[in-house]
């Protein structure tokens, strides 16, 4: 862990292992927030004066390594907090925020609000998206994230998390070992969506970053506010697979978790 700086205090990241995510405020200043959305309200091809021309409930816009999307991901803040929930070189410092699915206030059903995990490698037999997989040791990524490019309140279509959620979705993944299992088996075996009884939102201000365990179950939803929401939501890439036997017991509290999940199952 970190010497010089904490971002995390001990009950955070006591939270993160056992109700899969932390909210982080002020993790990247709000002026790298607006710089950002200059850029994805130009893409959309949208005016943001004028909701006439918000005619779809989400566009999705990818591959964004332009400074301010940088900047974001790479505070001192946020770089202190992924060393301590992924370990010091662990993770691969983000070269930008990847996708952001812009949402629009609209009465439209978004058609992408389904309850899933984030899934990270395709396996032999991949078709589609829904044959992407996810294993136990959570190849291919370290953390999903949630950077919020404008204030999200209840009715903006704040992401939806199952809290816990990545608790049983470890205990799920265990069994199939590396070759893990297919969002496809996912909905196939688990129609209830490893539901916990406990539901919270991702709101906040610009500059608001949730860290979640990769296991962490999620959904979109449909947008009943006003003000269009911009959220990027990119993997934290790791330097190797979760190890979840140490020999020198220096485990991050994303292994943790998997680890309290297969002690409890």
């Amino acid at each position: 862990m970190p010497d010089s700086i904490s971002a995390l205090s001990a009950a955070q990241i006591d939270a993160f292992i056992t109700t899969g995510f932390i909210r982080i405020d002020n993790a990247f200043p709000r002026a790298l927030a607006e710089q950002g959305r200059a850029i994805l309200w130009k893409e959309t091809g949208c005016d943001p004066d004028n909701p006439a021309t918000w005619t779809k409930p989400v566009i999705r816009l990818g591959g964004y390594s332009e400074l301010p999307f940088r900047e974001a991901a790479n505070t001192p803040l946020l770089r202190a907090a992924y060393d301590q929930i992924v370990g010091q070189d662990r993770w691969v410092p983000p070269q930008g925020l990847g996708t952001f699915p812009v949402r629009f206030p609209s009465p439209d059903e978004p058609g992408d609000d389904g309850w899933h995990i984030d899934g990270s490698f395709a396996g032999p037999d991949f078709k589609d998206f829904l044959d992407i997989r996810a294993n136990v040791v959570s190849k291919g990524r370290a953390l999903l994230m949630l950077f919020l490019f404008s204030d999200v309140g209840e009715e903006d279509a704040p992401t939806r998390i199952k809290v816990g959620s990545h608790l049983d979705v470890a205990r799920y993944l265990a069994p199939a070992g590396d070759a893990g299992r297919s969002l496809r088996d996912m909905i196939t075996d688990r129609p209830d969506w490893f539901d916990t009884g406990k539901e919270a939102l991702a709101t906040g201000p610009a500059g608001t970053v949730y860290l979640c365990h990769p296991f962490l179950v999620h959904g979109a939803q449909k947008h009943r506010g006003k003000t269009v929401k911009f959220m990027a939501q990119p993997p934290l890439m790791p330097r190797g697979e979760l190890v979840l036997d140490r020999k020198d017991g220096e485990y991050s509290p994303v292994e943790l978790a998997v680890r309290v999940a297969l002690d409890q199952g």
